[in-house]
């Protein structure tokens, strides 16, 4: 099994958190604290994210935990389904958003740490999640390997992390690769600057290309490949919350499906699965049982 690593310069002693980044995040959820997202929304993005977790496997009193809360609106939809819910995040200002957010929320605990802190033992969760975190790490290996420690053997853990366009033409590659020189520049700039070019970035480009898709889908036209085709049925709201999050961010990795399993095995996890739909790619496995001891 090939080892993936997501930076050269992490080193095991090292944080594995970048403060910037920490701080656009809490920024990012206080500006778009999903108060404005409807239900019908949040409910279908949660399925398309959630569709590859295994419900059947998690009982009504489980306990489990979510690295990386942000606003909690993943947790918003999952408490109801569990026994407790950890909502761990690194931003105190996400917590506060989070906390207000899931108010309502009596089974909710919230933790501010790292994936190299987290406040429970080792073997005690009976499943996790972390969507859109990891890729913001220094080593997102070695932060989903903290965050698997932390399951039961056997339980699952489900991961969305920003992938590599592996399933796509070159054109659409090149064209990402475009706007990532943008992302490096914008990433950098005070968030004054980055809120209002993100979202003159969601009303020029990620809109139209969005609305245009949609038209064309009605007319029976399989859209897949185009480009942001992704919102085709999503608000502004979701949009310039979204522009901000993949252009006002300075530490971001990507991955390549084989990548994302190697990765998940390297962690610990096995019996991995994906998602065939987008977002892509969402991944679960289950933490690897300890080996049996042989026979004398």
């Amino acid at each position: 099994m090939s080892r993936i690593s997501g930076t050269a310069a992490g080193s095991a002693g090292a944080p594995n958190v970048d403060p910037r980044t920490v701080e656009d995040f809490g920024r990012e959820w206080t500006t778009f604290d999903q108060s404005e997202l409807g239900r019908e929304e949040r409910e279908r993005s949660f399925a398309a994210y959630f569709a590859v977790f295994p419900w059947d496997r998690i009982s009504r009193a489980a306990v489990g935990f979510d690295f990386g809360c942000g606003s909690g609106r993943w947790a918003g939809l999952v408490a109801p389904r569990v026994g407790r819910l950890h909502c761990v995040d690194a931003s105190e200002a996400a917590l506060v958003v989070a906390r207000r957010n899931l108010a309502d929320r009596a089974n909710c605990e919230f933790h501010l740490a790292t994936a190299e802190d987290l406040p429970f033992p080792d073997s005690s969760m009976d499943f996790g999640y972390s969507l859109g975190v990891l890729h913001h790490l220094p080593d997102p290996v070695r932060g989903l390997s903290a965050c698997v420690r932390k399951l039961r053997p056997d339980a699952p853990f489900l991961l969305y992390v920003y992938y590599r366009f592996d399933n796509r033409p070159a054109w659409f590659r090149r064209l990402w690769q475009a706007s990532d020189l943008l992302r490096r520049a914008l990433s950098r700039a005070p968030h004054e600057v980055k809120l209002p070019v993100s979202g003159l970035i969601a009303a020029t480009v990620y809109w139209p290309l969005a609305r245009i898709a949609r038209a064309i889908e009605r007319r029976g036209v399989d859209v897949s490949a185009f480009p942001l085709s992704f919102y085709r049925n999503s608000s502004f709201y979701t949009m310039r919350t979204d522009a901000l999050d993949r252009f006002g961010t300075r530490v971001e990795f990507r991955f390549t499906r084989d990548e994302i399993r190697s990765m998940m095995e390297q962690a610990g996890l096995e019996h991995v699965a994906f998602g065939e739909m987008e977002p892509f790619w969402c991944a679960v496995g289950r933490k690897r049982r300890a080996a049996e001891p042989s026979a004398a």
